[in-house]
């Protein structure tokens, strides 16, 4: 039946719309096809089975009492009410939350993939929930500290740090695989990419290893603008390349951040979409970020095993490294303290016996 809703589109259009030199006018060049969305155990939505999910009830929410007469009625086998009703009462005890639209599209995003039916769980709607008020949480974050604050529009000298180096990188990578995986349709798999950059470097790593130049006295003007612009420009250039994905809470966001990035524009979705610049990937700045989070993720593996709290500081010290490994701990030294909250980290020196530890 979906063949024949496209066909009837392409002959309606090319009949009716002509182009200026009154060929017919060709509504779409590609078809996307996902797979069939069944219920959470794999069984085809059906109005008599009572298992189907009404999109807008998982956007805005539903209560048990309503989600129950929604699912009962019209029934081809009315006596199935009571069966339909118990089921979901264990499967929704207290209704459907109210999930928003982003993260619901998103979540049929990362469940597109090709050549199979889609087994719906209500259990990524919550958990892309939670990434769309992680990226709120980020932006809050960014705008806290750029607001009111010289974040390069105007120009001025910039001074990078590694991580500011490092997260530029990131985004160029993760801006050439979305592109790669639009093109081929994997929305599943730019979904992923799309998260992982978000969640697990711009939220976890990035904002974390901005706070000690933001908050050092000590760090020049030139360094602080350069985190400031890096927090601002990589977030918005993020922004853009989930548009399509979660166009809501990005455009909101994107309308806050546009003055601070230096962009101009009444929406979002006209604004170009991002694409990678290789020159802008620095291979030292990734080297050296990866051995920083290494280690800091050692000395927080070593925390949870002795059960040290995580604000004690602690000396660390550090032995068999090559000539890299000093110079990563020279470059990286300050962040670490900081960050792995530790009070000293050296490497024994060559005939230095190590203590007990």
């Amino acid at each position: 039946i979906i063949f024949f809703w496209v066909a009837r589109m392409i002959m309606l259009t090319t009949h009716f719309m002509k182009n200026e030199d009154g060929s017919p006018q060709v509504p779409f060049k590609y078809v996307y096809v996902h797979g069939l969305v069944r219920d959470g155990d794999g069984q085809k939505m059906s109005k008599s089975k009572g298992n189907v999910l009404d999109p807008l009830d998982i956007v805005d929410g539903i209560d048990l009492d309503h989600l129950i007469e929604k699912r009962t009625t019209g029934l081809m086998r009315p006596q199935d009410a009571p069966k339909i009703t118990k089921k979901t009462q264990q499967e929704f005890p207290e209704g459907i939350a109210s999930y928003g639209t982003d993260a619901l599209r998103f979540t049929f995003c990362s469940l597109a993939s090709t050549g199979r039916d889609i087994k719906f769980d209500m259990g990524r709607v919550e958990g892309f929930r939670n990434f769309c008020n992680k990226i709120w949480n980020a932006a809050n974050y960014v705008l806290s500290n750029t607001e009111g604050e010289d974040c390069g529009q105007d120009g001025g000298e910039v001074e990078l740090t590694l991580a500011d180096r490092w997260i530029i990188s990131g985004l160029q990578r993760a801006e050439q695989e979305v592109n790669q995986q639009l093109q081929k349709f994997r929305f599943d798999l730019a979904s992923q990419v799309i998260y992982d950059f978000f969640w697990n470097e711009y939220c976890a790593w990035y904002l974390e290893l901005t706070k000690p130049v933001l908050n050092d006295d000590k760090a020049s003007p030139q360094t602080k603008r350069g985190t400031r612009r890096t927090l601002v420009r990589v977030l918005e250039a993020a922004l853009r390349m989930a548009h399509p994905m979660m166009p809501f809470i990005t455009e909101e966001i994107w309308q806050k951040i546009k003055p601070l990035a230096g962009v101009s524009g009444a929406a979002i979705m006209l604004q170009p979409y991002p694409q990678a610049d290789e020159s802008k990937i620095d291979p030292a700045a990734v080297a050296a970020i990866e051995w920083l989070q290494q280690v800091i993720l050692a000395v927080r593996n070593i925390r949870g095993e002795m059960n040290i709290k995580p604000g004690k500081l602690l000396p660390v010290l550090l032995n068999h490294g090559d000539q890299n490994d000093r110079e990563q701990l020279a470059n990286t030294e300050q962040v670490l303290l900081k960050l792995a909250r530790l009070d000293s980290i050296r490497f024994l020196a060559a005939n230095e016996e190590p203590p007990a530890a």
